[in-house]
């Protein structure tokens, strides 16, 4: 059955008011479409009794805690942003499997919000989980860091009330929500962002180097796929190296790869078909501004087999 927006935000401000009263309440903010039109929704709701909540993890895109608290407070949303790189590249240290990344994530993630909770005297916390983070986590793809049931944890052991306004919906209606909320295209049909940021496109451990070079690799990306108007493009660094020449010189430097894909729902998805010209111009940008690249490659590889993030 076809998403009435209007009649899911109607219904959607009324339980988010009846859940806070007059209590306060935090949304968790990453920059993705789920937790921006989350915020804006609750935004909706709560007004003044709402605080977008945005935690610069480090793993960030280039400029996205400006740009997104820019965003946020232009619409007259309270916005805070708290600088927390340090505890979580501490907390990702030494870790290379997905899954202990994953976890290590999502503790700090919620540690940090724990405090602002505590900090900002709050009793609920708001955050953009989909249909999507659902199914994947259920079905042990992979943990997401905003799905708190399924994955064992208690709320109240991080002193939370939980509300998750669009956990029933999935990519294309959150869309469709952002349109009716008359946000502008910018906003609700912004490429999706993964929660954890950038450590999902880094394959091995996580280290400020790695993802300055995964961050910058990520903006040429973007840059020179977005007129294909793909689901979702991105930049990967690879565990593995390999040989190349530079200034005449052998040089053992980091693989990048390059990943688009359309999708309606995230749940499956196949490879954009990008024309040559356009990846020989992200090959020549990446291998010059990124000294320390010596190969990019191209992700063919469809969902399923593959899921579309790396981690």
């Amino acid at each position: 059955m076809a998403l009435n927006a209007k009649e899911f935000i109607n219904d959607t401000i009324k339980e988010i008011k009846k859940k806070v009263r007059k209590q306060t309440a935090i949304c968790a903010t990453s920059g993705g479409v789920d937790s921006m039109v989350c915020a804006f929704l609750a935004h909706r709701a709560l007004g003044k009794k709402l605080i977008a909540l945005f935690i610069d993890d480090g793993l960030m895109r280039q400029d996205e805690p400006q740009t997104v608290a820019k965003i946020l407070r232009k619409h007259g949303i309270r916005t805070v942003v708290i600088p927390a790189s340090h505890n979580f590249f501490k907390a990702l240290k030494g870790k290379d499997d997905p899954e202990d990344m994953r976890k290590a994530f999502r503790d700090t993630f919620y540690k940090t919000l724990g405090k602002a909770v505590k900090k900002y005297r709050a009793q609920h916390l708001i955050q953009g989980t989909i249909a999507a983070d659902v199914a994947e986590t259920k079905g042990k793809i992979k943990s997401q860091h905003n799905v708190l049931s399924q994955i064992g944890i208690s709320p109240k052991k991080y002193g939370l009330s939980i509300i998750e306004p669009l956990v029933t919906l999935y990519k294309p209606d959150v869309r469709k929500v952002g349109k009716a909320l008359g946000l502008s295209k910018i906003i609700y049909q912004r490429m999706p962002f993964p929660g954890p940021g950038l450590a999902t496109r880094v394959v091995g451990e996580v280290t400020p180097k790695r993802v300055r070079i995964v961050r910058k690799a990520t903006q040429i990306v973007e840059k020179e796929i977005k007129r294909l108007k793909p689901f979702q493009a991105f930049a990967v660094l690879l565990s593995d190296r390999a040989t190349g020449v530079k200034k005449g010189e052998r040089a053992f430097g980091n693989i990048i790869v390059i990943r688009s894909v359309e999708s309606k729902n995230a749940m499956t998805a196949q490879p954009t078909k990008v024309p040559y010209t356009i990846l020989e111009k992200i090959q020549k940008k990446i291998i010059r501004e990124i000294p320390e690249v010596t190969k990019v490659l191209y992700d063919l590889t469809p969902k399923p087999p593959s899921t579309i993030e790396y981690i």
